[in-house]
């Protein structure tokens, strides 16, 4: 039991690294053709995710694969039980990927605007279709008592589900506008500042909104815990902070805020993994969905030994392409791949 609480730790540890790393990405595609208003405000906002957004999808595949060997039972339900939306989540990704590569290869103005639409959309339906899942596996689905998904796609679609898509969008928005003003100069800041701002109260309502209806949620009362308590300190900070000016710490307060508040979940939901709105009976737990204990010892001296390669190949990554990216350079120069 100690070890499959490990891995429910780390795999939830896992999906919120997604949704920091790749709230951001989110953000500046949904975003990128606001803030720039011309060709080489657009370059440079895409520019500043370019050598970055393929490494933070990483998260989600290796989360899904700790699902995958550790809680076999869960990774079965909710990825049966979801196969429509995630097939909606797999769309958004790849028509991200693909505008990333595609938007530049022809000169043409009709071409780029219809890549960059496609990078928008598919910026909206990854967020708005996990925080979708996210908020189910909490607030629960059809499950029969064979553990198999018993529902129609409907019913993945409750009140709570969806409005956890919708602040996990918001906080996309914010991050994504935060970090523009951190990467990018000129107009492109300019804007990305005055859109943080105006983005700024409507998130920091809908997390407000969002953490009680979690509690409540899981039954555990309307007073948020001390995580929850202090995911509402933060969101109320980053709007502070954002329009105070001080565009490092509201960066790190938005990314605090969707940590605690993917995290907040994830603490209401154990020990369960997927609550079953059919019997209580029928819910999926940690103890009756996770793999045997030699697996769950062999996978971990693999996660003991890999996971900090990558997290160090991927903070040197930060580290090398931290810096802004001014409109200028791609004023008048050749067309350039964003990766």
């Amino acid at each position: 039991m100690a070890l499959a609480t490990f891995w429910y730790i780390l795999t939830a540890v896992l999906w919120t690294g997604f949704f920091v790393l790749e709230g951001f990405d989110l953000g500046v595609g949904l975003l990128h053709t606001v803030v720039a208003r011309d060709e080489p405000g657009r370059r440079a906002a895409i520019g500043t995710i370019g050598p970055l957004w393929d490494g933070n999808e990483v998260w989600l595949i290796v989360a899904a694969a700790a699902m995958f060997a550790a809680f076999p039972g869960w990774y079965a339900t909710l990825f049966s039980g979801y196969y429509l939306v995630l097939v909606l989540v797999l769309v958004g990704l790849i028509l991200r990927g693909v505008s990333f590569e595609f938007r530049d290869k022809v000169e043409r103005s009709g071409w780029r605007r219809t890549w960059e639409t496609t990078l928008t959309v598919g910026s909206l339906l990854v967020p708005f279709f996990l925080g979708v899942m996210l908020g189910g596996m909490l607030h629960g689905i059809p499950i029969g008592q064979d553990q198999e998904f018993s529902g129609t796609f409907a019913d993945l679609f409750s009140g709570y589900a969806v409005f956890t898509g919708v602040t996990l969008v918001l906080l996309c928005l914010l991050h994504g506008a935060v970090f523009l003003t951190l990467r990018t100069t000129g107009t492109v800041r300019g804007r990305a500042r005055l859109l943080a701002r105006r983005i700024a109260p409507v998130t920091a309502l809908a997390v407000l909104a969002f953490l009680p209806w979690t509690h409540s949620t899981a039954g555990k009362g309307v007073l948020p815990s001390i995580m929850q308590l202090i995911a509402v300190l933060l969101v109320l900070a980053a709007a502070w902070l954002v329009t105070a000016g001080h565009e490092g710490w509201a960066f790190t307060a938005t990314t605090l805020t969707i940590a605690t508040c993917v995290l907040s979940v994830f603490v209401d939901l154990y020990p369960h993994l997927i609550v079953s709105s059919t019997n209580q009976a029928y819910d999926i737990t940690v103890s009756n969905a996770a793999s045997g204990n030699y697996a769950l010892k062999v996978i971990s001296v693999v996660a003991i030994v890999l996971l900090p390669v990558v997290l160090a190949y991927q903070g040197w990554s930060y580290h090398v392409f931290w810096r802004r990216v001014s409109p200028e350079t791609y004023d008048g120069g050749a067309a350039q791949p964003a990766k």
